[in-house]
């Protein structure tokens, strides 16, 4: 099977950690033994599954940012990096941390590749004018005030309730410019890491031929969208730190959703910038491809992948689970 695999950035530093390399690693090593497994099956001799892994950098590039931007107010002439800058150098940190843990598991003819992955937007979308993204850590009302007192920063909720972060703007993925060369990697045997925090957003100059980088964050969970689909993937992940979907999240009578579809969940609202681009993304793979999608925990992508944890998302009510375990229809929305 062709499988793309997501990893949330919040789920490789969690909201209660503190932002340290110790709690990084802890987090990545429990998703990597999940992967590992995944990636050591064997049919007839071969990898049984070809896999591209994608992940998210919210709170780390947002942590990037803040030291950027305290270096800067503290050395007159200096200046913050941009956000395209902080982007490629998380996604070369976080790359370089998931590889180096799935190979340690792996056996020594498995290649693990981490591409840096530059992906088109569009100049003009408006996702520039309104702020949505939450990058960095989780502030009170007044830590926020006092973190944004002097510089051009949009604070806001992030849909878990627990307080505000840094908003910044997120365009839609457009062209994801590193497809053949995940292509490319993925026919060689190697697990493919790409697409990280959402790719690097790059948009087409103004003064002449190539490409610029801008000041955004990618959502991750659509850049893996579009890139499960122009791979043709048979199942799409999604391992986050929740356990499955829920509707009225936090609320009186909430509800995990074990097994549903595109048309149950457009009648659903979700939290922007949490839960919301998640589902989105798995119903544009699902709607594009007929395939399956998942979400759920990073500690279950395996059960994940078998029909046993998350919200499995179908095509249709009566789609049966190819690993061989059949969902019943009748457990759809509870």
């Amino acid at each position: 099977m062709k499988l793309v695999i997501a990893i949330g950035g919040n789920a490789l530093l969690r909201r209660s950690q503190a932002p340290s390399a110790a709690n990084l690693l802890d987090n990545v090593r429990r998703a990597a033994a999940q992967l590992a497994t995944i990636a050591s099956l064997q049919d007839s001799g071969q990898p049984a599954h070809q896999i591209v892994l994608t992940h998210g950098s919210g709170p780390q590039v947002g942590l990037l940012a803040l030291q950027s931007a305290a270096y800067a107010a503290q050395n007159p002439g200096a200046q913050s990096e941009p956000l395209d800058m902080l982007d490629a150098e998380v996604a070369g940190m976080l790359g370089y941390v998931l590889e180096q843990e799935i190979a340690n598991l792996l056996p020594a003819t498995r290649t693990v590749a981490s591409l840096l992955t530059r992906v088109e937007v569009d100049r003009l979308d408006p996702a520039f004018k309104t702020p949505t993204k939450p990058i960095g850590p989780t502030y009170t009302r007044e830590q926020a005030d006092k973190v944004a007192a002097g510089r051009p920063w949009t604070m806001g909720g992030d849909g878990s309730g627990s307080g505000l972060r840094r908003l910044v703007a997120s365009p839609r993925p457009a062209r994801v410019l590193a497809m053949h060369a995940i292509r490319s990697l993925l026919g060689t045997g190697a697990l493919v890491i790409a697409g990280g925090g959402g790719g690097i957003p790059v948009m087409r100059r103004t003064d002449g031929p190539g490409m610029e980088g801008v000041e955004a964050v990618i959502d991750k969970d659509l850049c893996t969208a579009m890139i499960a689909t122009e791979l043709h993937a048979d199942c799409l992940i999604i391992a986050t730190d929740v356990d499955a979907v829920y509707v009225n999240w936090g609320q009186p009578g909430q509800r995990r959703l074990d097994q549903t579809t595109p048309q149950e969940l457009a009648r659903l609202t979700f939290a922007p910038g949490s839960m919301a681009p998640k589902v989105e993304a798995a119903v544009i793979f699902v709607k594009a491809t007929g395939k399956r999608a998942v979400i759920g925990p990073l500690d279950q992508i395996e059960g994940m992948l078998a029909g046993q944890a998350g919200t499995q998302i179908f095509a249709d009510a009566g789609a049966e689970l190819i690993a061989g375990h059949s969902l019943s229809s009748s457990s759809i929305l509870g």
